[in-house]
């Protein structure tokens, strides 16, 4: 399992950010952490990830553990190589390289023999990468840029995968491949902690979700109450299933019911 307890972070040593997080993503699971701009989603990624000293960030309180060893003392390298991979909000790819250089640097610190399983795999699951793996990768389209920051990701075989608004930016029909391909990735066995503005994509697909505000978890349940909920189907998912909606599209997500005071 991989658990975040109690967790506080400050950045600049003044900036309360995240207050008495905890959450978790146990083995194999898809887990939906949800909320607004701003809510703290992608700073628990970044304390995940050791990606917090980046941003003049620091963990204050509580931890994170995976299989119940620490590892919030790790740096972004070790946390990779103890099984977790990050794809970030923006997908950060190398624009200048080519399809299959941006895979093998997602491998660097794998052997060769590695490398080769990893984009075998890679080329399985994206099928259009396998096409363009000489092209530069800066000419893809938004959709294949994402496919291509997830494959790279991928490359180094990680136990869990956190994934940072994977849908931003695309049209209905790539949101519906790129949420399938999630679900595949999973059912290969990798533990997924899905950030996502769309809602109801995440709730679709996930096992349980946590609902965050202005730093704090505020509720979280199995995602097929939280699909259910009034008051999430109110402020985040649209006023009736029938206009569903994501996070950026609600004005008034900020006239709370009585469950977030």
């Amino acid at each position: 399992m991989l658990a975040v307890k109690n967790l506080d972070v400050v950045y600049e040593d003044v900036v309360l950010v995240l207050k008495n997080v905890t959450l978790q993503v146990p083995a194999g699971a898809i887990v939906a952490l949800l909320g607004a701009n701003g809510a703290g989603k992608t700073t628990v990624l970044r304390a995940i990830t050791g990606l917090l000293d980046v941003h003049r960030g620091s963990i204050t309180r509580g931890g994170i553990t995976l299989d119940d060893e620490p590892l919030h003392h790790l740096d972004a390298p070790g946390t990779v190589a103890a099984g977790v991979g990050q794809v970030m909000e923006g997908r950060r790819i190398f624009t200048e390289l080519t399809v299959e250089e941006n895979l093998r640097i997602g491998g660097h610190a794998a052997d060769r023999r590695s490398v080769a399983v990893g984009l075998e795999r890679a080329y399985t699951l994206f099928p259009v990468l396998a096409e363009r793996r000489r092209q530069v990768a800066g000419y893809l389209s938004g959709g294949e840029q994402q496919m291509l920051a997830i494959g790279r990701a991928l490359m180094s075989r990680p136990r869990y995968l956190l994934l940072d608004e994977p849908s931003l930016g695309l049209a209905p029909r790539l949101v519906q491949h790129i949420k399938d391909l999630i679900v595949e990735i999973n059912r290969q066995g990798t533990g997924v902690l899905l950030v996502e503005q769309n809602a109801s994509m995440a709730l679709s697909i996930a096992s349980h979700g946590y609902v965050m505000e202005t730093g704090k978890v505020v509720m979280d349940a199995p995602a097929e109450v939280l699909r259910a909920n009034d008051d999430i189907r109110e402020f985040y998912l649209g006023l009736s299933e029938e206009r569903a909606v994501s996070f950026r599209d609600v004005k008034h997500y900020r006239r709370r019911k009585r469950w977030l005071s």
